[in-house]
């Protein structure tokens, strides 16, 4: 199928009670639509309150005679020219909903209702919910005549804008764009699209995989991801403060694209491509070496299908950090120090999530520069254990010595750019260490005990295990005394 856009409009009564819509841009009708929710769609969150909003806006319209009323647009991606399968690609929410109504105004021919829908709780929840909202809704409108007028309207003066392509990257570039011209997408969604553009040439079903498995992660901590860890990391690592990232400076993920040819670009393409090649053979497994990893925070991310590898490997990463259960993950497990910082009362707060941000991205740098991501080592856990003191007393340093702790005195900290006890950046040490001892050896002169006269916070049961973080201060030997010592 050519691959450019085809732009169509079409009632909701001959797109979803006659299969078909009503005209191309030449005044053609499309026949034998079969509208398919892919696997990898987001599942169905519309609530009671979105459909009644929409169901009112209708209303509105038609007591306004408004001959025609523009319910949005429909992205579709046809898989093969001359098949009747239509992917919906963006319009899934509003396309389910109409048909909703439309069965609780008394029409229940309806095929795309038919097919079976992912197993997920927003799916078994919203459409039963929605369905008997807009029944109770309808029930209301008393005169049948009036219901018949409303059903007709619906059916023959709302229209879709529908947009059809054959590839899906460009479905996904105009889902991209439409959204940016209205509601704000988050930057991981931009980056989702430009990623998917790059993978032109992967096949529909190895596409489709990767956004299934994308759409898989939790979306609210994908974007804390992004915006929260990596990217402060990847300033941080240069020595720059970090701010917020946006669509302005998603470019840091954009990474390095099949047409970069720089010296630069072809190092890194040649290792990235090494490491697949690699981990993708029987090479591991027959030597018992470990695989490599392919991604490094403070290097470019090559473009493509692999950015959304690199999403899901700190992804998984970062929660494996951040949980202290004893039994899961490799690198935080059963930690004292951790235990202290999961308490409810150091989890509230501007301040403290600052400093625990902090604490963690450090961590989640170590580990990316120095622990295997597979089966590490007695030693490797040691050391990183014995990292985990030093990225705890440099960053809960910077809470101890503030009443109210904002994002730019942290700034300030890490960039060394004040005078308060133990304020340097530790991304660059990480970064410029070459092993693990090189690295401890140097926070061994870097982080130094805290003066008892530089604290600011409270002080209330330190010396009790579990009950004050600046207790394993005192433990650690990280606490001066009244005397200086």
């Amino acid at each position: 199928m050519d691959t450019c856009l085809k732009l169509a409009i079409t009632k909701i009564g001959d797109l979803l009670l006659r299969n078909k819509i009503t005209q191309d841009k030449d005044g053609n009708t499309i026949t034998d639509i079969e509208l398919v929710i892919p696997v990898y769609q987001r599942p169905y969150k519309w609530t009671a309150k979105n459909v009644i909003q929409l169901l009112d806006d209708i209303i509105d319209a038609k007591n306004e005679n408004k001959e025609i009323y523009r319910v949005g647009t429909l992205i579709l991606h046809q898989e093969q020219e001359g098949e009747s399968v239509y992917n919906i690609v963006d319009g899934q929410q509003r396309t389910i909903t109409f048909s909703l109504l439309l069965k609780a105004l008394g029409d229940d021919s309806i095929n795309f209702l038919d097919q079976p829908l992912a197993d997920n709780p927003h799916n078994k929840r919203n459409i039963p919910n929605n369905f008997r909202t807009l029944g109770r809704r309808v029930e209301n409108i008393i005169d049948k005549g009036n219901k018949k007028e409303l059903l007709d309207y619906i059916k023959n003066n709302c229209e879709l804008i529908v947009v059809i392509t054959g590839d899906i990257s460009e479905a996904f570039q105009f889902f991209d764009s439409q959204n940016a011209r209205g509601k704000k997408l988050y930057p991981h969604d931009l980056l989702k699209a430009y990623h998917l553009r790059e993978m032109k040439g992967l096949d529909i079903a190895e596409t489709e995989k990767v956004v299934k498995d994308w759409e898989g992660l939790e979306q609210q901590e994908l974007s804390l991801l992004f915006s929260d860890y990596l990217y402060c990391v990847k300033e941080w690592t240069k020595g720059n403060k970090a701010w917020k990232l946006t669509e302005h400076n998603i470019h840091k993920f954009k990474g390095i694209t099949r047409q970069d040819n720089f010296p630069f670009a072809q190092f890194y393409k040649g290792a990235f491509a090494y490491a697949d090649m690699v981990n993708n053979s029987a090479m591991p497994f027959v030597s018992g070496i470990r695989n490599f990893n392919q991604f490094q925070l403070d290097t470019p991310i090559i473009a493509g299908k692999s950015f959304f590898d690199y999403a899901k490997h700190y992804f998984e990463i970062l929660k494996d950090i951040q949980n202290n259960d004893k039994y899961e993950g490799y690198f935080i497990n059963d930690n004292d120090i951790v235990k202290t910082l999961d308490l409810r009362t150091y989890k509230n707060g501007v301040g403290n999530r600052i400093t625990r941000l902090l604490f963690d991205t450090a961590i989640l740098l170590y580990v990316d520069r120095f622990c295997p991501t597979e089966r590490p080592t007695k030693m490797d856990l040691e050391m990183l254990d014995r990292f985990v003191v030093f990225a705890f007393v440099w960053a809960y340093s910077l809470r101890a010595q503030y009443y109210n702790l904002g994002w730019l005195s942290a700034q300030n900290y890490i960039m060394g750019n004040n005078d308060f006890t133990n304020s340097f950046n530790i991304y660059k040490i990480i970064t410029e260490a070459d092993s693990p001892g090189s690295l401890l050896s140097t926070l061994s002169d870097k982080v130094i005990p805290l003066p008892i006269s530089c604290i600011k916070a409270k002080k209330h049961n330190e010396n009790e295990p579990g009950e004050n973080y600046l207790y394993w201060f005192k433990k650690h030997k990280f606490m001066e005394d009244e005397n200086g010592n």
